[in-house]
């Protein structure tokens, strides 16, 4: 069976990272994006520190880009509908390695000229002009591959709820052309799709208002057979009114067979997050899975450190670079080596900053004194600590500065000093995080810090390569468990750049003790202000007790020897599993190849989908009359280590067989606060039966490996061959007696 893969990308880094490794290792892989062509904003900072935005137009002459052609040899067009007219899109191509990105691209003279800059800029304009984005991403996208190219993907990958329109897309394809129902079409839609959603807030989704989708598709769900009621349904929790917006995230989610966070906690988070979309269960149950994200490892390398593990790591290391004994013999690199290199990407970066501050300043008016006062202090010898990420307040880059005497003795001891890099962009309508940037301009000038903080202006991919080669430390603080994933710290780390960061995201599973440093605990706290205080406490005591100490622990050579074992540590841990070579063979065996090989199995055959659905309709219809009484009488029960328990429950099914339910025993520790916790749940075995009743007998063994107050409960789910997941069904039977 082929495997055939369509990925719908809002264009960014880690999806560029995501294709790169999709051509490595031979996944047949295609995607569709839009064609920004004034991209995202070049960045200045002007002499009092705000920022200023500046769009400019790519010339694709420029790029490996080319138009696709049609069999007629022109350029290929396609069209999607808008309200009382169509909006036309030219495709172009660029293969990354063996992977074909389609863009789509507005700006033609086809168009009218207020739809020509619909593509034309990353996050740009209001939410009429995302919808506008959206449809054209998800429902363009799925009509430029299946129409115009004739391919047929066996999977669809939904990149961020940006492109969830694709679900209507495809099933109302299904629906013309298999002259199925709604329900049908969209059970083999969620055989066909995967959502991975990147954001750990609800305003990370958008939501467009009830009457801006009306305005959209009021002539799209009569060719859905549903009503407006039920399609805007779709992208609303259960048992919410129709007024509070349509949300993407949620429309992915509930039909996407298969749906994943970005990071373990950012699955865990997303759980809770979505929960109400799953209500007869609980929240930490929600059919959301996590794969980690990671980095193109040889894209984000500098080419001297991959000269170095090309000779030290075994012979064609890229090919198996997800395995972590690949990276084992990092620790045979010769120390002197590996800080030869470490402090050659440095220089290169001193002197990047040099550049960069002199250019800004100069800019601004200030006098060549003062800016020679400030770049002479850079020092390549000096602890380096970076921070360069967008500029948004949950990130809280100013962090550091919570108690400015302190973090003033900190950069200015004369034994042991510290210079900080800052780089980052704002979302231009972000006011508060433009505030932040202002805030860091204006303490760099300050007496205390001049020649101490940095700030550089349009962080861009080239800025970012020496940036995370060139410093020391990867400084990052997000309010935790705001972070989903993050990658920048897994490019400095596979660099050497030791990570000092809050346990959220990847470097809550990253983090080993030997490898770097952590900000804070997994506490929760009563207010920001508290968390912000006790997060920054913790910063300066470990600056202060541990990093500094630890790099100026220098030999007669220079070189700390603890230090160079904490960057090969780094390297070791987190080089091979925090790579999107690994990440993409976890999409592909865990969610790509199980909804393939579902779909062959089950869905190719519409007389099958068609008798699930039926099959459904019965048990939506009979679930009601579900009972489930306990036999024995042991409530909750106090268990010593080691011993273990016999549950049996009775089940009465009137109007359902028995072999489409599971039976399954819930149960945990009781603490002294009435919270459960460590909760398991453990499939029954059919003990017994009754047929003449109806009446059914489930027993379950509950093995304790620790003593204390425990609870259990019983409950029934639907069980069916065909089933992605049971709790999209939203039925779950609880106890009742």
């Amino acid at each position: 069976m082929k495997l055939y893969l369509f990925i719908l990308v809002d264009f960014g880094i880690l999806s560029g990272d995501h294709l790169k490794s999709a051509s490595d290792l031979g996944i047949p892989l295609v995607a569709v994006g839009l064609l920004y062509k004034n991209g995202y904003f070049n960045q200045k900072i002007d002499g009092n520190g705000n920022q200023e935005t500046e769009y400019n137009t790519i010339d694709l002459y420029d790029l490996p880009i080319n138009p696709v052609k049609d069999d007629k040899g022109e350029d290929l067009v396609i069209h999607v509908k808008f309200p009382k007219r169509r909006l036309y899109l030219k495709v172009w191509q660029i293969n990354v390695g063996r992977v074909k990105l389609y863009l789509l691209d507005s700006d033609i003279d086809k168009n009218h000229e207020e739809d020509r800059d619909v593509t034309l800029k990353l996050y740009g304009g209001d939410q009429e002009m995302r919808i506008r984005q959206e449809i054209v991403l998800g429902m363009g996208g799925v009509n430029l591959l299946t129409r115009q190219l004739g391919l047929k993907p066996t999977v669809y990958h939904m990149n961020e709820g940006h492109s969830a329109f694709l679900n209507l897309e495809i099933i109302k394809n299904i629906i013309k052309e298999k002259q199925v129902s709604f329900e049908v079409a969209k059970d083999i839609a969620s055989s066909k799709t995967v959502f991975t959603t990147h954001t750990p807030v609800p305003a990370g989704n958008d939501i467009f208002p009830i009457d801006l989708v009306e305005r959209y598709f009021k002539d799209f769900w009569p060719r859905l057979g549903i009503s407006r009621e039920e399609f805007l349904k779709l992208g609303m929790k259960p048992c919410k009114d129709l007024e509070g917006g349509f949300n993407m995230g949620i429309l992915a989610l509930k039909i996407a067979g298969k749906k994943n966070g970005v990071s373990k906690l950012h699955g865990a988070v997303s759980r809770e997050l979505f929960g109400e979309i799953w209500p007869d269960i609980a929240a930490n149950e929600s059919p959301i899975e996590y794969v980690t994200n990671g980095i193109h490892t040889c894209t984000w390398l500098s080419p001297k450190m991959k000269e170095l593990y090309n000779k030290y790591l075994m012979p064609y290391w890229q090919d198996n670079m997800y395995d972590d004994h690949v990276w084992e013999k990092i620790k045979n690199i010769p120390n002197e080596k590996l800080w030869q290199v470490h402090t050659e990407r440095k220089a290169k970066l001193i002197k990047l900053v040099k550049d960069n501050t002199t250019e800004r300043l100069r800019r601004a008016g200030y006098s060549y004194d003062l800016i020679n006062e400030i770049t002479s202090k850079l020092d390549p010898n000096v602890l380096t600590i970076g921070f360069a990420r967008r500029f948004a307040t949950y990130k809280r880059a100013t962090l550091i500065f919570k108690d400015l005497e302190r973090i003033t003795q900190i950069l200015n001891n004369a034994d042991r000093p510290v210079q900080i890099i800052f780089a980052g962009k704002a979302h231009p309508a972000d006011y508060e995080g433009c505030d932040l940037i202002r805030y860091i301009h204006q303490l760099s000038m300050m007496p205390q810090f001049k020649g101490k903080i940095f700030l550089l202006e349009n962080y861009n991919i080239g800025m970012s390569r020496y940036l995370i080669s060139g410093v020391d430390v990867w400084l990052n603080n997000p309010r935790r468990p705001m972070e989903a994933s993050g990658t920048s710290g897994q490019k400095a780390s596979v660099n050497g750049v030791i990570n000092f960061s809050i346990l959220d995201g990847w470097w809550a599973e990253g983090y080993k003790q030997n490898n770097g440093w952590t900000i804070g605990s997994n506490a929760e706290y009563e207010s920001y202000e508290a968390q912000d205080q006790a997060d920054s406490e913790s910063m300066y005591r470990t600056l202060e007790e541990k990093i500094i100490p630890t790099y100026y622990e220098k030999n007669k050579d220079g070189i700390s020897s603890k230090w160079m074992d904490l960057m090969k540590n780094s390297i070791m841990t987190t080089g091979g599993k925090y790579s999107t070579a690994r990440m993409l063979v976890d999409y592909t065996n865990q969610l790509y190849m199980p909804l393939c090989k579902t779909t062959k199995k089950y869905y190719e055959d519409i007389d099958n989908v068609a008798a699930l659905n039926n099959w459904k309709n019965d048990i939506y219809m009979n679930w009601k009359d579900v009972k489930i009484t306990q036999v024995n009488n042991l409530n909750n029960i106090t268990i010593d280590a080691g011993n273990n328990i016999e549950v049996a429950c009775e089940v009465e099914l009137p109007n359902i067989n028995v072999d489409n339910i599971e039976a399954e025993v819930y149960y945990g520790k009781i603490l002294d606060n009435g919270v459960v916790e460590n909760v398991n749940i453990i499939p029954m075995n059919l003990s017994d039966s009754d047929e003449e009743g109806k009446k059914y007998y489930f027993t379950a063994k509950i093995n304790l490996s620790t003593g204390g107050n425990y609870g259990y409960t019983f409950r029934v789910m639907p069980k069916h061959e065909m089933i992605l997941e049971p709790t999209n069904l939203n039925l779950i039977k609880w106890i009742t007696k």
